[in-house]
């Protein structure tokens, strides 16, 4: 298997999963990149991402699995790709595959919490995210369950960017048991509803593997 690293910001932060997919396919096509497809009634590309992004969210750390289907030098496919790629999704890397996706386990993520109150206390929300505990009710498959989300959070810096402008940094786990970005929104808001934004805006920074080495 390849893979490549890529980016996804500005106005492509909004085109879906399933979307991406299909982007993502037509680019090989248009950029005469060989991708080996499946067989059968219905063959389909072999192309695999690594954590699907939510939309709205922006990264700088994507990665994709794919095979080729005629021998092509890799550091060329980034360039192929980008020609065809829309504005706000650029390859940055294409290389061999070496470790597995489910090696995957944690996340680093930089959010823009924006308050309709300037008087924001960065220090205040640090203490609360890493403190002992952390808990809240987290909804399951079959149930919600109150869980202490704390161990799910290795490193965590606030910093005021602006008035009514706070931005956090955390590495999240993203294995089993995860934390998204969105959980540890809710997580703040049931612990100190003071500190819940009325607005935040997620950017994917870096992927590890359970050493906190830097996962390609």
């Amino acid at each position: 298997m390849s893979r490549i690293l890529f980016k996804k910001e500005g106005r492509a932060k909004f085109i879906s999963h399933l979307d991406l997919m299909r982007t993502m396919q037509r680019a090989f096509i248009r950029a005469k990149v060989p991708i080996k497809h499946t067989e059968g009634f219905n063959p389909h590309p072999y192309m695999v991402f690594a954590l699907p992004l939510p939309v709205g969210t922006e990264s700088v750390c994507e990665l994709m699995d794919f095979k080729l289907a005629e021998d092509l030098p890799l550091d060329t496919v980034p360039a192929l790709l980008n020609r065809a790629l829309p504005e706000g999704i650029e390859v940055t890397e294409a290389y061999e595959e070496t470790y597995k996706f489910k090696d995957i386990k944690w996340l680093d993520i930089e959010a823009d919490l924006f308050y309709d109150s300037k008087d924001t206390d960065e220090g205040g929300l640090l203490r609360l995210l890493t403190g002992d505990k952390l808990v809240m009710e987290k909804k399951t498959k079959r149930s919600t369950a109150t869980v202490d989300v704390r161990p799910l959070i290795a490193a965590c810096d606030v910093k005021r960017a602006d008035e009514g402008v706070l931005t956090l940094r955390v590495r999240l786990a993203v294995g089993d048991p995860a934390l998204s970005p969105a959980q540890l929104i809710s997580a703040i808001g049931q612990n100190a509803p003071f500190f819940a934004p009325d607005f935040a805006r997620f950017r994917r920074l870096e992927l590890y593997d359970k050493d906190f080495h830097v996962f390609r």
